[in-house]
C-alpha cells in the first residue's frame, strides 16, 4: 500500500469519512470528493473527531454526481476508488428520479472516469436494499448476495436507486469496463460512531430514540452493521484478489426489531437512554402517521415482516470480522452523548 493513492466519493458523509479514516491508518493516500471547497474543513474535522489529523496526506477534488465536471481530475493516479457517494434522504423525496438519476448516472460516471484513467478496481458502496426487497422472506433461507430486489413489486424510490444503480454498474462492467475491477458492498442500517452534525439516517434513529422524539416503535425489523466495519469491508473488498467482481453483504449477525435495539440501548447506556421507549405501535396507527409524514411511509411496507440475512460470504471469502450488533448500536449512542447531539447532553 505504502503510500498509494485512493479515492473516496462523498467524503463527508458518515460511512466517507468512516472509509477515509480506515485508510489512513493502512498507511494509504486519500483524495475524497466533496461538492464545494466549504466541505473541506468539514471533513478534516470529522477525522479529527475520528482520531486522525492526516495533513498532506489527503487531498480533496470538486465533483457532483450529476455532472461530468470534476471527475478526471478526481480520479487521476489513483489505484483504487471507494465510490460511496449516493443520495439518502430522510424521507420521500417529490419523484422517484431525484434519488434515481444521481445515483445510477453518479455510478456510470465514476466508472467510466476510473476506466479511462486506469484505475485498477472499483468498490461501489450499494445497499442490502438492491437484494433484499420486492420478494417475500423464505424461512430458513436468508437473504444472500445471490438475492435481487425485485422491481417489479412496489419498492420505495431509495430502493429502486440503489437496486438500479447496482445494476448499471455491474453492465457497465460487463460491455464497457475494458480492464477496470468492479466489487460491491450491500450494507444494512449502518450504526456506529458519528463523527459529527453530519451523520446518517440510521443513526439519526438512535438519536431521535435517545431525545424521545418518537412516540413508539414500528413492529419491524432493520440490519445493523458498524461504520467502522463497513470501511474494513471496503478496503478488503478493494485489494483481495477473490473480491474481483463480487458482491458483499454487509450485516452483523442477523436482523433486530425495533424493540430489541430499544432495550439494548436501554440496558447499555442507562440514564442516558432513559427517554428511550419501549411501546411498540399498533400498525393502523404507523400506517396512519404514515399518510403525512415522509420517513413513516417508507417504513409501512415493511410491517410485521421476518427479515434474516447473512455476511458469510464476507466473513469467508475475506476475512471480514464484524462487530457485535450491540456494540455497534452503543457506539452510536455513547458518541452522541459525547459530542453533544442529544437534548440531554446540551
Amino acid at each position: 500500500m505504502s503510500g498509494e493513492l485512493v479515492l473516496v466519493t462523498g467524503g463527508s458523509g458518515f460511512l466517507g469519512a468512516h472509509c477515509i479514516l480506515a485508510l489512513l491508518d493502512a498507511g494509504y493516500r486519500v483524495r475524497a470528493t466533496v461538492r464545494s471547497a466549504r466541505r473541506e474543513a468539514d471533513v478534516r474535522g470529522m477525522l479529527k473527531i475520528g482520531g486522525a489529523e492526516p495533513g498532506d496526506a489527503l487531498t480533496f477534488a470538486h465533483a457532483d454526481l450529476t455532472s461530468d465536471d470534476g471527475w478526471p481530475v478526481a480520479v487521476a493516479g489513483c489505484r483504487y476508488v471507494l465510490h460511496v457517494a449516493s443520495p439518502f434522504p430522510p424521507g420521500v423525496p417529490k419523484h422517484e428520479d431525484d434519488l434515481i438519476v444521481p445515483a445510477r448516472q453518479g455510478a456510470l460516471r465514476v466508472l467510466r472516469a476510473a476506466r479511462d484513467a486506469g484505475v485498477e478496481r472499483v468498490v461501489l458502496t450499494s445497499s442490502f436494499a438492491a437484494i433484499g426487497y420486492g420478494q417475500a422472506p423464505v424461512p430458513g433461507h436468508p437473504f444472500t448476495e445471490e438475492n435481487w430486489t425485485n422491481l417489479a413489486q412496489k419498492v420505495s424510490a431509495y430502493v429502486k436507486s440503489k437496486t438500479l444503480a447496482e445494476r448499471a454498474a455491474w453492465d457497465f462492467i460487463a460491455s464497457q469496463g475494458g480492464a477496470l475491477q468492479l466489487a460491491v458492498v450491500n450494507p444494512v442500517g449502518i450504526f456506529g460512531p458519528v463523527l459529527g452534525q453530519d451523520h446518517s439516517t440510521s443513526t439519526d434513529f438512535i438519536r431521535r430514540l435517545m431525545d424521545g422524539e418518537m412516540p413508539g416503535l414500528p413492529r419491524m425489523a432493520v440490519g445493523v452493521v458498524d461504520a467502522r466495519d463497513v470501511a474494513d469491508l471496503h478496503l478488503r473488498a478493494m485489494t483481495d484478489p477473490a473480491a474481483k467482481g463480487e458482491r458483499f453483504l454487509a450485516i452483523s449477525s442477523d436482523f433486530m426489531t425495533m424493540l430489541e435495539i430499544a432495550r439494548t440501548l436501554k440496558a447499555r447506556l442507562g440514564d442516558a437512554a432513559s427517554r428511550v421507549t419501549t411501546r411498540v405501535l399498533p400498525d393502523w396507527q404507523v400506517r396512519l402517521v404514515g399518510l403525512f409524514d415522509g420517513q413513516a411511509a417508507q417504513i409501512v411496507t415493511e410491517l410485521g415482516k421476518p427479515r434474516n440475512a447473512t455476511a458469510a460470504k464476507a466473513v469467508h471469502l475475506l476475512g471480514w470480522a464484524p462487530r457485535s450488533r450491540e456494540e455497534a448500536l452503543v457506539a452510536t449512542g455513547e458518541s452522541l452523548i459525547r459530542l453533544g447531539l442529544l437534548k440531554t447532553s446540551k
